[in-house]
Parts: C-alpha cells; sequence; structure tokens
C-alpha cells in the first residue's frame, strides 16, 4: 500500500545584529548543519553535504531510523537552501527499499524598519509503501500518524534552529570581531608611534 505524508514548517526569528552580520554567517553551511543537529550524529561527506543519522522514529508498531544525505548552500544574497540528495532506513529493508524522503528548506535574512528578521520554510514529504499488516488500518489514521510524526520532526529542527543558531551567531561574530581587532592591534603595533 502506497502513502505519502507531508509536513510544512515556517519560522521568523528577530535578529540582534552584533559586529559581523549574520549575512556573513551565513555563507558558512557547515554552522548551520551544526546548529540544526547534534554532532554526533552528523558525518560531513563534502563541503556541502552532510550524512544525519536521525533519532529512531515510532510509526504505530514500527520503529525506523532514516539516514538522509543533506545538501547545504549558501546564495550570494546570504539565503541558505539545503535538499536531501538520498535516504536510508536502516533496520527495516521491506520499508528501506520503498521509501522516499524529499526535504526541502530555506533560510534567508531580511530587514524590517531596521530589524533583521531570519525567514525559512521547510517542506518534507515521505512516500513509502506500508507492509501488509498495515493494509488493514484505515488510510486517513495512518495519514494522520504519518503526518503528524514528520511535523514533529520538522518542529524538533526549527526549535533548535531558533535556540542554537542565535547562540552559534553571538558566538562567532564575537570571535570574528577579537580576530579583527586583534590584527588590527598587530598592525599598530608593527607601525610603531606616529609623531
Amino acid at each position: 500500500m502506497h502513502t505519502r505524508f507531508n509536513a510544512s514548517q515556517s519560522v521568523e526569528i528577530a535578529v540582534t545584529q552584533q559586529g559581523v552580520p549574520i549575512q556573513h554567517y551565513l555563507r558558512q553551511p557547515r554552522r548551520l548543519v551544526n546548529a540544526l543537529v547534534d554532532q554526533s550524529r552528523l558525518e560531513q561527506l563534502s563541503d556541502d553535504c552532510f550524512r544525519l543519522k536521525m533519532r529512531p522514529l515510532e510509526f504505530m508498531m514500527l520503529s525506523i531510523q532514516p539516514t538522509v544525505d543533506l545538501k547545504v548552500w549558501a546564495e550570494p544574497d546570504g539565503s541558505i537552501n539545503l535538499k536531501s540528495v538520498g535516504c536510508e532506513i536502516r533496520g527495516v529493508e521491506y520499508i528501506n527499499q520503498r521509501f522516499a524522503l524529499n526535504l526541502k528548506g530555506c533560510l534567508y535574512p531580511i530587514v524590517y524598519n531596521g530589524v533583521t528578521y531570519l525567514r525559512g520554510k521547510a517542506d518534507l514529504v515521505v512516500q513509502v509503501e506500508l507492509p501488509p499488516p498495515f493494509w488493514l488500518t484505515p488510510q486517513p489514521i495512518l495519514e494522520t500518524t504519518g503526518n503528524g510524526l514528520l511535523k514533529s520532526v520538522l518542529l524538533t529542527i526549527k526549535q533548535r534552529l531558533m535556540h542554537h543558531l542565535l547562540l552559534d551567531y553571538r558566538r562567532w561574530a564575537g570571535n570574528e570581531t577579537e580576530i579583527l581587532l586583534g590584527s588590527q592591534t598587530q598592525i599598530l603595533s608593527a607601525e610603531g608611534p606616529t609623531g
């Protein structure tokens, strides 16, 4: 039985600007991925591709653990995009061979009345052929349960983003400012006193 589940989540975060604009921070996709995901479940495959081992998900009487490959890239305008490029379900071969996951997301800065906001949206779609035990379950119950599960996954990501991204941005901007001030101090001391 082929079933399709989907969920969407939007986010808007007011950003307290630091010494370095958030647009510069967003040009580093690795930092965004680190803010979204626990380090122990992340593997970097290339400059812009990451493998995420998700926490086990409970769907009715089934427990699955997707591993998703994500491509993350920054645009010149400071927006950042995320797209799934591969997925594997470990432990349940029947579902692994009949499972497709499509995740798309974007996050971009906008300035409104002098305040910078990060706006974003994520869409998650899963198509799966469920094993025979599920064939007796009414389709509306399957869809409600599956859509609710995907919504909870996106909500968890949103909460991590809202909490960890701004903390990491502040930390990063503080370090960048220190580096910049440190190099200016070195230049001044190398030039010696003027007079």
